[in-house]
């Protein structure tokens, strides 16, 4: 009886001891899988780094015009540039019609996050909220302006086989006697207006017909539909080079750098009317101020790139940056001169 005593005393006690063990064992191994304090800190703080990353997905930048025109051209060189500053894509969304509202009346109510912008073409921006017959709730007020990029000089241009006149004061004097149609990229834009004065100053006979782009415009005029073509000088550049069309006349104070040959309105005897059309980029209202520098420090970058500039100014487009206080300003006078000619309008 003891040795089955002691026998029994000394498993049961051997059997504990294992058993203590392998607890031991089981619990050396699991140690290692729960992370210690700083571990699990430094985790918890890794999504809150990417969330105040900004932009941390595609923009979308609209045009409120057809694709082809110069707005359009001029965007799609600058895009690459700024997208390099952003580390974000740029995905350009085509909003024609309107005279250009139907885009504008799209970004001005869009979410003010930075995630959607658009340019903003003078006059014609103004022209659809100052324009009574409209009752636009939206104004100059309803967006944020980042920075302007193009300033683009008027021009008229003709078919190469025209017979009728042949350069801009044939062409004007011919006007004064007969009707004739311009294009336009519709009411109220710079094209528009540029008809409309010399109808006022000189008695021309010009009769607008509206298009929904500067493509459309050019396709109508090469195509013996329309008489003549009233658009900019970075549209009609390359068009004028090739022979397609012919470029007669610019509406600025002095030769367009690119059109070294052809006259102004002043020189052909035709002074006093001027026309262009400023394109910059703007983004709701309400767009939070960081958000706000982040887009005009990648903008002001990107125009500035002397390569993107160089690109623009080969196909005819004059870069023209400016931001803050210079772009606002600019964009107050582009609104007091559509009110001076509000008379041309009928308003």
């Amino acid at each position: 009886m003891k040795k089955f005593f002691s026998f029994s005393m000394a498993t049961i006690l051997a059997l504990a001891l294992t058993a203590c063990g392998g607890g031991a064992t089981q619990t050396a191994k699991e140690q290692p899988s729960t992370p210690a304090p700083a571990q699990q800190e430094e985790k918890k703080e890794e999504p809150k780094e990417s969330k105040e990353k900004w932009p941390d997905k595609p923009i979308n930048l609209i045009i409120s015009y057809a694709a082809g025109g110069g707005t359009d051209v001029g965007a799609r060189m600058l895009t690459p540039y700024v997208e390099k500053e952003l580390g974000v894509s740029i995905n350009i969304i085509n909003k024609p019609g309107g005279g250009g509202w139907v885009g504008w009346t799209e970004l001005a109510h869009a979410k003010p996050d930075g995630y959607t912008i658009g340019y903003l073409n003078t006059p014609n921006l103004m022209t659809g909220y100052l324009d009574p017959k409209q009752n636009r709730k939206e104004n100059l007020e309803s967006f944020t302006p980042i920075a302007n990029h193009i300033t683009d000089a008027g021009a008229i241009a003709i078919r190469p086989d025209e017979t009728r006149f042949t350069d801009i004061k044939s062409m004007l004097e011919y006007a004064k006697n007969n009707d004739l149609t311009a294009t336009s990229t519709g009411v109220g834009s710079d094209d528009h207006f540029a008809s409309l004065k010399l109808n006022h100053k000189f008695g021309t006979k010009f009769t607008a017909v509206h298009n929904k782009g500067s493509a459309e415009s050019q396709a109508a005029v090469m195509g013996g539909h329309v008489d003549v073509l009233f658009a900019n000088v970075g549209e009609l550049t390359k068009l004028h080079e090739s022979g397609e069309i012919k470029i007669i006349g610019v509406m600025s104070e002095e030769r367009s750098p690119f059109l070294p040959d052809v006259p102004t309105l002043k020189e052909s005897g035709f002074d006093g009317v001027l026309s262009a059309s400023a394109r910059g980029i703007g983004a709701p209202a309400g767009l939070d101020p960081e958000k706000l520098e982040i887009l005009r420090a990648a903008f002001e970058k990107g125009i500035k790139n002397e390569e993107q500039m160089k690109k623009q100014s080969e196909t005819g487009l004059q870069v023209d940056y400016k931001d803050g206080e210079d772009y606002v300003k600019l964009l107050k006078d582009d609104e007091q001169a559509v009110l001076e000619l509000s008379e041309l309008l009928g308003w």
